[in-house]
């Protein structure tokens, strides 16, 4: 009698099975979302309304509030308010007019690199986007770790629990990022409700502490008088205050942080009814209204916040240790406004700062599964989120215990991500701009692209370690992806197979006899081709004459594309011979595909006939990885065994 199955074994499995599936929920949903260049047409409109989508993005944007202030008066001390000026005439001429066109150019949320990965081909095309996904990594992810470790902060040196709080920095901010992946694991719309209710406080108490602030300043006849002198005096007229407003202005990039996450959170935008995936006109639209009121909004807020912090607050106070240092706005709560209304601001700007991560979040969610799986560079399960937010929850941890919670030792990574985008993107529309024969804006997209990689060169200067934290994660990303692309190497990756009349014609004619195949690598195309490989096969495999056989040919087009649809057609050359042409990224892969589709179209199982490839086998394999070629004969076979685990149900190889 048979023992049967332990319960616990069985409540076990049923338990990991419960996991799973919860794990990879919305995986099909992922799929269809991101299906690759072949995907069909489907409906846009869905998703959010756009300020909805633009709270979402401005938890980052806006909560720069909470130290871009302390930033501008560190960099440029009493020249912050010119300097903040500068920074939103770039945000406004500069930043959003190339965003703009960037949603309209590329409204799918993976913004300019893909823009940028349509200008190269093959190999270097895939490496050109994986080092700007590098930066993108680089981008967001520092922003979830920076923006928990000044939330962190600013809980920390809050005097009713400084005393309590002191020297937990570090495991607060570890806390803040678990409660962000927490968030996202519950699911995306409760995040967006979330990122609404923050951002609608956060800016209503931001405008609270702005007037009160310029009632202090005006209301002390003093202040500004003293201030001007000041700048008069240190540097002498007003060119030279803008030279050096110019000279500052990378140290203040920090403050065009918003851009790229709006643009990577659009397909979250609710488009018009009308609207599909090639033609989104409302979501894109929306993502306009999004960039300009948040830009328009940021850039008021900038101006008057830098203005009476640096004319309010003492210099001291703004130097590492001081009691403004990265929270200049709180500073001016507790000062003016009292505890209480202080200890809100605290917890407002704690909360925002915490979920500022929330965006970078959502844009990495977005931006990485459009690109890593497509490229067989990650595995099928990076298409859906729960198993992502683990990875970047992860990864955000580990950056955060490397620089140990350091706001400041961060800055230079998170500006380094953000310039090197935002430089990639004025490049990628002024290129588009010169494609559409727009002369007046190829010359201002090309002016834009000029100031941004100044100020990326300039930043990288000063501050090398955010392009050597940016070249970790390119590293770490090329190579987890070529280890994927390895380890998926042997992946029936053929998305769909199509054939013509002609070709389904010479299958349906021999589906009531055996149904042969030769691989033929095509060269001449002529007679003595088809007769010497015909009469080869025949001998080394004993067939006789009588065998009604169709040659099968595959060009190769973008090797270093992973997923494809294999298109099929057929014709009659030199009047007797019938040949299958096919056209996919790969030739075992092709012929691994149509073999099976014949087998299920027919129900018949096909026999395909190889010739043994000269070279040594690891060459033909790097041909294979590399350029879809290769030694063809073991590696469709490899590709049918893992495709179809039934050895009755498999098509049959034959090598000779």
């Amino acid at each position: 009698m048979a023992a049967s199955a332990p319960a616990g074994s069985a409540s076990g499995a049923g338990v990991r099975h419960r996991v799973r599936a919860w794990m990879l929920e919305g995986l099909t949903d992922m799929a269809k979302r991101h299906p690759g260049p072949h995907a069909g047409p489907q409906s846009a409109h869905q998703g959010q309304r756009w300020w909805r989508v633009m709270c979402l993005t401005g938890v980052d944007y806006f909560s720069t509030l909470g130290y871009q202030p302390g930033i501008a008066a560190l960099a440029a001390g009493l020249l912050s308010p010119v300097a903040t000026v500068v920074l939103v005439i770039v945000t406004l001429a500069g930043a959003l007019p190339v965003y703009r066109r960037v949603a309209k150019e590329s409204p799918h949320g993976q913004g300019s690199i893909a823009m940028l990965e349509r200008l190269l081909s093959f190999w270097k095309g895939k490496l050109f986007v994986l080092t700007l996904l590098g930066f993108a990594a680089t981008d967001f992810l520092i922003t979830i770790t920076l923006s928990a470790a000044d939330a962190a902060t600013h809980l920390v040196e809050n005097p009713h629990v400084s005393s309590a709080l002191h020297g937990q920095q570090m495991l607060i901010t570890l806390v803040l990022v678990a409660l962000l992946g927490a968030v996202f694991l519950k699911g995306f719309l409760e995040a967006i409700g979330v990122a609404v209710a923050l951002v609608g406080l956060y800016l209503a108490l931001n405008v609270v502490v702005a007037v009160v602030g310029l009632w202090h300043v005006f209301a002390a006849p003093h202040v500004v008088p003293d201030w001007t002198q000041a700048l008069t005096t240190e540097h002498g007229n007003a060119l030279a205050m803008i030279g050096v407003a110019l000279l500052v202005f990378p140290k203040l990039a920090l403050g065009l942080s918003g851009f790229e996450t709006g643009v990577a959170v659009m397909p979250h935008i609710e488009g018009d009814a009308g609207d599909t995936e090639e033609r989104p006109t409302g979501r894109i639209r929306g993502a306009k209204k999004l960039l300009t009121t948040a830009a328009v909004i940021m850039s008021v807020f900038l101006i008057v916040t830098s203005f009476v912090t640096t004319v309010l607050i003492p210099a001291a106070a703004f130097k590492p240790g001081g009691a403004a240092n990265g929270r200049a706005l709180a500073y001016l709560a507790h000062e003016y406004l009292g505890s209480a209304f202080g200890t809100v601001y605290d917890v407002s700007t704690i909360a925002i700062l915490w979920f500022a991560g929330a965006s970078a979040m959502a844009g990495l969610l977005n931006l990485m599964p459009q690109y890593l799986p497509r490229y067989g560079m990650a595995p099928h399960w990076a298409r859906a989120v729960r198993p992502m937010v683990l990875v970047f929850t992860a990864v955000a941890f580990l950056v955060t215990w490397i620089f140990d919670a350091d706001v400041d030792a961060q800055g230079g990574a998170y500006a380094t991500g953000v310039l090197v985008l935002i430089s990639s993107a004025a490049i990628a529309v002024t290129i588009a701009a010169h494609r559409a024969r727009q002369r007046g804006w190829t010359i201002g997209f090309a002016v834009i692209a000029v100031v941004f990689l100044y100020t990326t060169v300039a930043n990288v200067i000063e501050r090398p370690d955010g392009v050597k934290i940016g070249a970790c994660f390119i590293a770490g990303i090329i190579l987890i992806s070529f280890l994927s692309r390895l380890a998926r190497a042997f992946e029936l990756r053929v998305t769909s197979v199509a054939l013509d009349d002609m070709s389904e014609r010479f299958i349906r004619d021999v589906a009531h006899r055996k149904i042969r195949f030769i691989a033929n690598e095509p060269d001449t195309r002529d007679v003595a081709e088809y007769r010497d490989k015909l009469q080869q096969i025949r001998t080394d495999n004993d067939l006789p004459v009588s065998e009604d056989i169709i040659f099968v040919e595959v060009t190769v087009l973008d090797p270093s594309e992973f997923e494809s649809e294999l298109r099929v057609h057929g014709e009659v050359l030199h009047g007797r011979y019938r040949v299958l042409c096919l056209e996919s990224t790969t030739i075992s892969n092709a012929l691994a595909a149509l073999l099976l589709h014949v087998r299920d179209m027919t129900d018949q199982r096909p026999h395909i006939y190889f010739e043994w490839t000269e070279g040594n086998p690891f060459a033909q394999f790097l041909r294979f990885f590399l350029f879809g070629q290769g030694e063809v004969a073991p590696v469709t076979r490899e590709v049918l065994r893992e495709a179809e685990p039934d050895r009755e149900r498999r098509p049959r190889v034959h090598v000779g």
